[in-house]
C-alpha cells in the first residue's frame, strides 16, 4: 500500500509594515528625523488666559465698592445709640431699660426686632409691642398695655388684673385708684396666701368668674335695699358679700377649688344661693340680720344683730 503524503499549509506571508506610510503619519522627514509641529507663539499661548484691562478695572471697582459698604455698615453712625419707648404706665421702666440696654452699640441692621418684641411682651403689663430700628442708630418701642378689668386687693397691695385673670401691676395698698378705675369690680382678699400674690400671678378662672359675678350683682336680686355690695374672700368662709348699710355679711363658700365643677354647675349653685337669700329677706327685715350663712343653699342660717 502506498501512503499519500499530506500537504501542510503553505508558507504564510507576513505583511511587512509600510514604514514610509507610518513615518509619514508620524511626521518623519525623509532621512529618519521626526518633523516638528509648527510652533505657537507665547502671546497666543497665554493671551486667552490673562484678564483684559477692562476686567481688571471692573474687579478693582467691585472690591472698592465692597470695602466701602463694609466700612459703611460697620461704621459707628449705624450703631444703636438712642432708645426710646412710649405707652408704658404700669410697666416698670427698669424692666424696659434692662431689655433695651442690650441693643446699645448693636448695628441697626443687626437688631432682631422680632426677638426683642417677644421678650418685651413677656412682661406682665404688656399686651403688644411694635419695635422700629431707624437711621441713624435709633430704636423706638411703642407699647400697648393690658386693659384693667378688675382690682384684687390684698393686705399689702392693690393688684390690677386683666380679663383673663392675669395680675399685671401691683400698687401700694394705700394708693388711690384713678377715677377711671372707680367703677371696676374690686375683690378684697384676706387669705393668708394673698400676701404672696404679685404681678404675673393669675386668678383661677372659676374663682374669678364667680367673684366678678358677685361684684356685679344687683342688691335688688337678693331682695336687699342696700345701695352697694362689696366682695370679700377669706380662708374660713370663702367668698362673702358685705353690705355696709344696713350692715350684714353673707358667706357663700369656696368657688374654683373643685376641678370637677363646671361653669354651668357653679352658676346654678350661685343662683340657688341668691334665691334662698331673697326668700330670707322676704320673711325677715334685713336691718335685723347681721350674718347669713348661705354656703348650703338648701339650708340657710342667719344670725340677728346683737
Amino acid at each position: 500500500m502506498k501512503l499519500k503524503a499530506q500537504r501542510g499549509p503553505g508558507p504564510r506571508t507576513i505583511p511587512r509594515p509600510i514604514r514610509s506610510a507610518r513615518k509619514a503619519r508620524r511626521g518623519v522627514r525623509p532621512g529618519g528625523r521626526q518633523a516638528r509641529r509648527p510652533g505657537v507663539s507665547l502671546g497666543r499661548r497665554f493671551g486667552g488666559r490673562l484678564p483684559s484691562l477692562r476686567r481688571i478695572m471692573a474687579a478693582a471697582a467691585a472690591a472698592a465698592v465692597t470695602a466701602g459698604l463694609v466700612a459703611l455698615l460697620s461704621g459707628s453712625w449705624l450703631h444703636v445709640s438712642e432708645v426710646a419707648w412710649a405707652g408704658s404706665q404700669f410697666t416698670a421702666e427698669r424692666d424696659i431699660e434692662r431689655l433695651l440696654a442690650r441693643q446699645r452699640g448693636v448695628s441697626v441692621l443687626a437688631v432682631d426686632t422680632r426677638a426683642l418684641r417677644q421678650r418685651l411682651e413677656r412682661l406682665p403689663p404688656i399686651e403688644s409691642v411694635t419695635v422700629t430700628a431707624s437711621l441713624p442708630g435709633r430704636l423706638d418701642v411703642a407699647i400697648v398695655e393690658r386693659e384693667v378689668a378688675f382690682v384684687w386687693e390684698t393686705s399689702s397691695s392693690r393688684l390690677l388684673g386683666a380679663a383673663d385673670g392675669t395680675l399685671f401691676a401691683a400698687l401700694p395698698a394705700d394708693t388711690a385708684l384713678e377715677p377711671r378705675m372707680a367703677p371696676l369690680p374690686r375683690i378684697a382678699d384676706t387669705r393668708a396666701a394673698s400676701r404672696l400674690m404679685s404681678s404675673g400671678d393669675r386668678i383661677p378662672e372659676a374663682l374669678l368668674r364667680t367673684a366678678l359675678g358677685l361684684a356685679e350683682l344687683d342688691p335688688a336680686a337678693l331682695g336687699s335695699e342696700a345701695d352697694a355690695l362689696s366682695v370679700q374672700l377669706d380662708d374660713e368662709f370663702g367668698l362673702k358679700l358685705v353690705a355696709s348699710e344696713p350692715g350684714w355679711e353673707m358667706a357663700l363658700g369656696v368657688y374654683g377649688m373643685d376641678p370637677n365643677q363646671t361653669a354651668a354647675a357653679a352658676a346654678a349653685r350661685l343662683e340657688r344661693q341668691v334665691t334662698a337669700v331673697r326668700t330670707l329677706f322676704a320673711t325677715r327685715a334685713e336691718t335685723e340680720i347681721g350674718w347669713v350663712d348661705a354656703r348650703n343653699p338648701g339650708k340657710v342660717y342667719f344670725r340677728a344683730k346683737g
